[in-house]
């Protein structure tokens, strides 16, 4: 446990993306009920994740984070939530089959309901008002009422990360996740795509591959890692009350653990050394993620390591660049540098989303899809440059049949975004453009293992 450390130790210090709520009186009486609460996850698990991560940052894994980029009370359905889960199943399975490596599947779900935002406002026509901040926070419309920070959102969000929770552990352990069900996890709009082609191929060599082990006596009932599987959650502490409110101290260990979500990531705007994020962040077990720009600067990332790493422990930070696809061949390999010339040990994952933003001539904003592929094609190059591991990837993805980003074997062009525009904050991969990233990420971690293989 760090020294001079306290789960509430950050309100004495500046904290960024932080609503301002009128009623503080309220505010602290949700914060007191949400502490009463159970965990929503529990520190065995959080540790496992911990020597999962350990594993990748070794070389012997690979990270897939994924889900939305808020999530929201209005889309809260099962439906939704499983379909999620299926395209994660299906990259997950397509990286594993490919790459020949175990897959760490981490959720954005099941409480990202916070975001950061460029501007504290946002101005319609004449009329300014604050900016949403994900439904725990405040409400999409753009009104007088929905805009201001209502306490209360935090215990809905809770009640809504608990029944996801719930679902996803039936879903992954209950048989839904088994390898028996590859074929059954194509969605129906994906089906009918040439990346749905390409991934019942796949999932033919699989079925064939099971069929011969259930021959030789190896199946599902045998071996029961073959009819489940672990999906850890994850998201961005940011609304540090609510964090605050989730820590607990581990029975076993005596060690504070944030019980909400297995893994937190720090955002790009909150990774002050000076500020609140890092200082709430340092004192938890979880396995953390540090966002890095291309501001990020190697002796900043060498300092944040000291923060949240002292001990250097594997598995315990996750670097996840978003540098956008123009500029991370410049900004990545000063990092890498850093990090290996000081023997830090940190899981190395790529954020293709946030750096390629733009707003489309109809208004929409959206992530041309080539340059996701780019920026992920150029990650995977700098890697092979510096001879490190290209760990993981960090998307916003759905399960939804949505058009927010451009691009991909589905062609969605300028003119087709509105047709299935659903996202409230940043757009969404679909489960077939999902599919082609993963295709692709598994070619890079065989070109990999060729390299590794054939240097040895």
């Amino acid at each position: 446990m760090p020294a001079n450390w306290s789960p509430g130790g950050w309100r004495a210090l500046p904290a960024r993306q932080m609503p301002v709520y009128n009623d503080l009186d309220a505010l602290a009486a949700v914060e007191t009920r949400l502490a009463s609460y159970p965990p929503l996850v529990f520190a065995g698990e959080a540790r496992r994740l911990r020597a999962q991560l350990a594993e990748v940052a070794q070389g012997r894994g690979f990270l897939l984070q994924g889900g939305d980029c808020a999530e929201s009370f209005a889309e809260f359905h099962p439906d939704n939530i499983r379909d999620t889960l299926r395209v994660l199943l299906q990259m997950a399975v397509v990286l594993t089959f490919g790459a020949g490596l175990p897959v760490v599947k981490v959720g954005r779900m099941a409480g990202q309901f916070a975001k950061p935002r460029s501007g504290d406002t946002e101005t319609i026509g004449e009329r300014t008002l604050p900016s949403y901040r994900g439904d725990i926070i405040n409400g999409f419309a753009f009104d007088d009422a929905a805009r201001e920070p209502q306490p209360e959102r935090q215990l809905q969000a809770y009640a809504q990360a608990a029944a996801t929770l719930n679902l996803l552990r039936a879903f992954t352990e209950g048989g839904y996740a088994s390898l028996t069900r590859v074929h059954e996890w194509t969605l129906g709009f994906v089906d009918r795509s040439s990346q749905g082609e390409r991934y019942r191929d796949m999932a033919d060599r699989i079925s064939e591959a099971l069929a011969f082990m259930a021959a030789c006596g190896v199946s599902d009932l045998t071996t029961p890692d073959i009819a489940r599987t672990t999906l850890y959650t994850s998201h961005e502490a940011l609304l540090l009350g609510f964090d605050e409110a989730m820590t607990r101290i581990d029975s076993t260990s005596g060690i504070w653990y944030n019980t909400g979500a297995h893994m937190l990531w720090l955002g790009d705007r909150t990774r002050q050394l000076d500020g609140a994020h890092v200082e709430y962040l340092r004192g938890i077990a979880n396995p953390l993620g540090v966002k890095a720009g291309p501001s990020l600067s190697p002796d900043d990332l060498l300092r944040l390591c000291d923060v949240l790493n002292p001990k250097n422990e594997p598995g315990r930070v996750t670097v996840i660049s978003r540098m956008g696809h123009e500029q991370i061949e410049g900004a990545l390999p000063p990092l890498i540098r850093a990090v290996e010339r000081e023997g830090r040990v940190v899981v190395w994952a790529c954020d293709p989303m946030h750096g390629n933003t733009v707003k489309s001539a109809s208004g929409y904003k959206t992530r041309p899809f080539e340059r996701i592929l780019a920026e992920v094609r150029r990650f995977f190059a700098v890697h092979k440059a510096e001879g490190t591991h290209a760990g993981g990837i960090h998307i916003e993805m759905t399960g939804q049949p949505v058009t927010e980003c451009t691009g991909g074997a589905q062609a969605i062009d300028d003119a087709a975004l509105g047709s299935r525009y659903r996202t409230h904050c940043d757009p969404r991969l679909n489960a077939e453009q999902s599919l082609e990233l993963a295709f692709l990420l598994a070619e890079g971690l065989k070109a990999e293992r060729e390299t590794l293989r054939a240097a040895s």
